[in-house]
């Protein structure tokens, strides 16, 4: 049978990502609206963190390039956005993460972010992948929508080509239907097998693409089962976005985490967390690993795509009942 891939662990700073560890936090607001706000939400997340015990990592898009409409708000932009990103990192002291859009941003990003994150929508993009990668810095990469969980294996390999394998890998819902995502727990566990610390995106989970018109709507009441369900699984850590007031918020309001109820999600995952990795410590690597795996990533040999197994000739061929033609008259073609 074919053996899952070894465990890696990835440190970013003093915060350890593993799926073997306790559950890192990466949580913040959804874009860059102001400086003010994102100390306030930063500082009260990081003192969270401190008096729990657990490792946070800072989030915020300084451009949300991938609005719906044109006119929806994206941030302050690469040169202010990434100034005000400096201050709030040193002020807090704590690690931070961005999106990275486009190759040219890469290195500027990589100056101020620990961990540069490649957007869903952005994951088969080569040059970017490999961009990023040269940085040698934490590369997030959140699994598009439209893709399988094997499928992260190629985004993986482009990271790797660079002699990076600092890799974070994010669930972030798949698309079903018309303006709709859901989660497939498989996902989560079939990414574990590549090896890398795997990561549940817990509000962007619950969008619904495109359903307010101009924007996307999203589903709050979904965020707490799925992220219970998601830390049961044992993964490396919860993503998630949060606003002092979500129906305010500039971008993605409708699946934002009200801050005021952040700690008790946190303290109900973490307990979730600690009850799974105590009882899978020392337990057997479970005995599958993802399909298609390049030889970049694996020796296992032989491994395909989980589909139907080619049939030989004639097999689950139906046969003919007696006295009835197989072209009987009258049959509808």
């Amino acid at each position: 049978m074919p053996i899952i891939l070894k465990p890696r662990s990835v440190k970013v700073g003093d915060v350890l990502f593993s799926n073997r560890s306790p559950l890192v936090f990466i949580g913040g607001t959804c874009a860059l609206e102001s400086e003010s706000l994102l100390l306030r939400v930063g500082r009260h997340l990081r003192d969270i963190a401190r008096k729990s015990g657990f490792a946070f990592v800072l989030k915020c898009s300084f451009d949300k390039a991938n609005r719906t409409s044109l006119k929806s708000f994206r941030g302050p932009g690469l040169e202010k956005g990434l100034q005000i990103l400096a201050r709030v990192k040193e002020k807090l002291q704590v690690p931070l993460l961005t999106d990275v859009h486009e190759t040219w941003q890469a290195e500027p990003v990589a100056r101020v972010a620990d961990i540069l994150q490649i957007p869903a929508f952005l994951c088969r993009q080569t040059d970017l992948l490999l961009a990023c990668g040269r940085t040698q810095k934490t590369v997030n990469i959140k699994k598009g929508q439209f893709m399988t969980p094997w499928q992260m294996k190629h985004a993986i390999d482009k990271v790797q080509s660079t002699g990076n394998r600092r890799i974070l890998l994010t669930e972030r819902g798949s698309s079903f239907g018309y303006g709709n995502l859901v989660v497939d727990m498989r996902s989560l566990e079939i990414m574990k097998g590549f090896g890398y610390p795997v990561i549940y995106d817990c509000t962007h989970s619950v969008q619904l693409p495109g359903a307010l018109g101009g924007a996307s709507g999203g589903q709050q009441q979904f965020i707490r089962p799925l992220a219970r369900a998601a830390t049961a699984l044992g993964i490396s850590g919860i993503f998630f976005e949060t606003h002092p007031e979500p129906g305010r918020a500039l971008s993605d309001g409708t699946n934002a985490i009200p801050m005021n109820e952040v700690q008790t999600l946190v303290r109900d995952l973490r307990s979730i967390d600690g009850i799974v990795k105590r009882f899978t410590k020392g337990a057997a690597a479970p005995r599958h690993a993802p399909p298609e795996l390049p030889s970049s990533l694996s020796t296992a040999k032989g491994l395909a795509h989980p589909g139907p197994r080619p049939r030989s000739r004639g097999a689950g061929r139906l046969k003919p009942q007696r006295g009835v033609s197989s072209t009987a008259k009258g049959a509808v073609p």
